[in-house]
């Protein structure tokens, strides 16, 4: 496969509902020039197209150049005339059509230009309501096939939205769309993470007047209280293998780290300073935690063994560093990184302790990677208001994912959902 080199600034605004809107800038240092032919039968369909939701995913990436396919409609390999698409080296043709029953049926095939063969070809049977999450499914196999790294388009992030007193717990689709409300309150919610199966949200509440840490079941919506002890229960995270949560309490005068199952019982002390330890994340071997202390002077990241002992510092550079959160492969960290009244996202190697600022500064707070350590989403701000956004691994490409109403706060990316 043939990549160009390309020094380029891509601005799209991504509108497929009136509720949110995707700004893309930026792009990869090798980009992959892709063209996506409308699908047969699309036309058909309500709402938006299979080919639209795929090359939104794509340009959300920075690593694909969408070449225009210049009123050339082929859907069948068959009707493919290589040489009428030069510097193309990726064609993503394929149909839809509707089935009795309400449901629908979309057929796809991604073709190499330069070799003349197929990639992948795949049909999908679904309801009609499940379209869009099909075509995210179609990006994660083109995105798959031509860069050789699993797409996260069909996982899923959480995050809080707030309007006036009203806190939503929400869940959502990759790029925001498909927004279901998991829990509603008057009082605070705070800290969602994540269970590694993607079945479960862990996060805090105040709801009886104090913070309280809650599980509860995306399925069922049933949940149950797991840490309400005097004082705050707060920052739950989970162990890969599901089975624990590492929590903060201040039970014992101040903020500690604490291990317990995850139904609550058998807890126990990780950490014992004198200062306020919080923010803990697991590493992926499940027995080293990171964590923000102040036990330095100030806010800075440390590592500890789950079973507890000498606590490493990690960070030294900037005034504060915090809420740090591991990445997939366990190479690296990403946090938030303060210096001169500015908060911006950082990613730190473990090996060789360098720093990298990946994000141009502003209010940018709670970064967490996608599954696959290629993209990292936090919280920022907009003309006052809480937005999501996600920078690349690299810091080279940059998106702001706008909605209409709340202040958005909180965010955390899902695991990869078994097919």
């Amino acid at each position: 496969m043939r990549f160009w080199s390309a020094v380029v600034l891509l601005c799209v605004a991504l509108s497929a509902r009136a509720e949110l809107t995707i700004e893309i800038t930026g792009a990869g240092e090798h980009q992959i020039p892709v063209s996506l032919v409308r699908f047969a039968g699309e036309e058909q369909m309500t709402g938006q197209s299979v080919s639209s939701v795929v090359s939104n995913d794509l340009l959300r990436t920075g690593l694909f150049k969408l070449v225009d396919p210049a009123g050339k409609v082929p859907h069948e390999p068959s009707e493919i005339a290589y040489a009428e698409w030069p510097g193309v080296d990726a064609l993503l043709i394929g149909k839809v059509r509707s089935l009795d029953g309400g449901r629908v049926e979309v057929r796809f095939r991604l073709m190499d230009m330069v070799r003349q063969t197929e990639l992948v070809g795949l049909a999908v049977t679904a309801k009609k309501e499940q379209l869009r999450a099909i075509a995210h499914r179609v990006a994660d196999l083109v995105y798959e096939k031509l860069t050789g790294a699993a797409g996260v388009f069909s996982t899923r992030i959480a995050y809080v939205n707030r309007e006036g007193k009203k806190y939503r717990l929400v869940v959502a689709d990759s790029d925001g769309f498909g927004e279901q409300t998991l829990l509603a309150l008057n009082e605070p919610i705070m800290s969602p993470a994540w269970s590694p199966d993607g079945k479960q949200l862990a996060y805090v509440s105040f709801e009886r007047g104090h913070a309280a840490v809650f599980v509860q079941s995306l399925a069922t919506r049933q949940r149950i209280m797991v840490a309400d002890f005097p004082g705050s229960n707060s920052a739950p995270t989970w162990s890969p293998d599901g089975q624990q949560l590492a929590l903060v309490l201040t039970r014992d005068g101040i903020s500690q780290l604490y291990l317990a199952r995850s139904d609550g019982s058998n807890l126990r002390r990780i950490t014992f300073s004198e200062a306020i330890d919080t923010e803990p994340n697991f590493l992926p071997d499940g027995k080293t935690l990171l964590f923000t202390s102040d036990r330095g002077g100030s806010a800075q990241i440390y590592r500890v063994p789950v079973e507890g002992g000498y606590a490493e510092r990690l960070t030294f550079e900037g005034s504060n560093n915090f809420s740090p959160r591991v990445s997939p492969d366990g190479k690296y960290f990403v946090f938030s990184h303060f210096v001169d009244g500015v908060f911006y996202i950082a990613v730190q190697d473990f090996e060789n302790k360098q720093m990298q600022v990946l994000t141009s500064g502003g209010w940018e707070k709670k970064p967490s990677f996608a599954p696959n350590g290629k993209l990292v989403l936090f919280a920022t701000e907009s003309q006052g208001r809480g937005i999501l956004a996600t920078v690349s691994s690299d810091g080279r490409v940059k998106q702001k994912m706008v909605a209409q109403r709340g202040d958005i706060r909180e965010p955390i990316w899902g695991p990869f959902l078994k097919q």
